[in-house]
């Protein structure tokens, strides 16, 4: 087989996981999880984290890792994948990406620049303003010194924004001069799937995978989580299910209104992770209407590969 890493991407409750072990299966492959917060662990109802069974199935990367006080990000996603990818090369087996965290993706195929340096100082200064003025304060600022940049974000991706002032700072180049400037080098190549439903049919979706959380302990384990001394402030707890559920602890609203929320936030997020990968064109889409469909694509998928 050519040196062809297969991604799967989608939103969330797309039945990624299920196609991914389902091929992983067929190609004599493993999985590398392109989830930005099944990495961690403890989290595990939450994120909807593959099940003792699944994981045995098939061996995952990047699946409870990390405790959740640990910093991970895409451009540590970018290099940890990698040298994953190559090991599962060396192996003679196929390595496969499954995941909805967009950037994550992007990083991996896309390359992140990482040739500018920290500046600290400067950085806590533009903590500093953003605590002072606001998000928007510090976009507008990006907009006077690298419009193109800014005009690919939004005011509310403040570390975005906050990355593209330090490089500006540092180099008096925008970051995306850099960014074009860099070349990394890898000997494989990447194809892109993306599993798509109708709206209607994954909200339905989502909705029963919120009830079954909460069924299942979503609350029991996040008392758990902070039991064990983790902040609430947490950039790992900072995620839809979790959020809500810690506001309902802290007494803000009760249970129901939680579970309401982490439904309608996760649709949102939903929203936006399809937004985000159908900007992308490499991606091929392929359509599914019910579980029933997931060996069927699986098969989908590994027939286009050549072995």
């Amino acid at each position: 087989m050519e040196r062809v890493v297969c991604i799967i991407a989608g939103p969330t409750c797309a039945g990624k996981t299920d196609v991914g072990i389902s091929l992983a299966q067929k190609l004599n492959g493993e999985i590398i999880s392109a989830d930005s917060r099944q990495v961690f662990k403890h989290l595990n109802i939450g994120t909807a984290k593959p099940s003792k069974e699944k994981l045995g199935k098939v061996k995952h990367h990047f699946i409870g890792e990390l405790e959740p006080d640990v910093v991970f990000n895409a451009s540590k996603f970018e290099l940890g994948a990698i040298e994953k990818i190559n090991k599962i090369f060396d192996e003679g087996k196929t390595p496969i990406v499954v995941g909805g965290s967009g950037l994550y993706i992007k990083a991996l195929v896309d390359g992140i620049m990482n040739n500018v340096d920290t500046d600290f100082e400067y950085r806590n200064e533009l903590y500093a303003l953003r605590e002072k003025f606001g998000n928007e304060y510090l976009y507008k600022n990006l907009e006077k010194v690298d419009p193109k940049s800014a005009e690919e974000m939004l005011p509310q991706n403040w570390k975005r924004v906050i990355r593209s002032l330090e490089v500006f700072h540092l180099t008096g180049k925008p970051i995306w001069v850099h960014q074009k400037e860099f070349v990394r080098k890898i000997d494989f190549e990447f194809v892109q799937f993306g599993l798509s439903w109708k709206r209607k049919m994954l909200y339905h979706n989502i909705n029963k995978r919120v009830d079954i959380m909460v069924e299942n302990g979503l609350v029991e384990e996040v008392k758990e989580i902070l039991k064990l001394g983790f902040s609430k402030e947490l950039y790992a707890l900072n995620t839809v299910g979790y959020k809500e559920i810690i506001s309902y602890l802290d007494g803000e609203f009760d249970l129901e209104r939680a579970v309401e929320l982490i439904k309608r936030n996760t649709r949102r997020y939903a929203k936006k992770q399809m937004t985000w990968f159908r900007a992308c064109s490499k991606i091929n889409w392929l359509q599914v209407e019910g579980s029933e469909d997931i060996d069927k694509i699986a098969s989908e998928i590994a027939g286009s590969f050549k072995v």
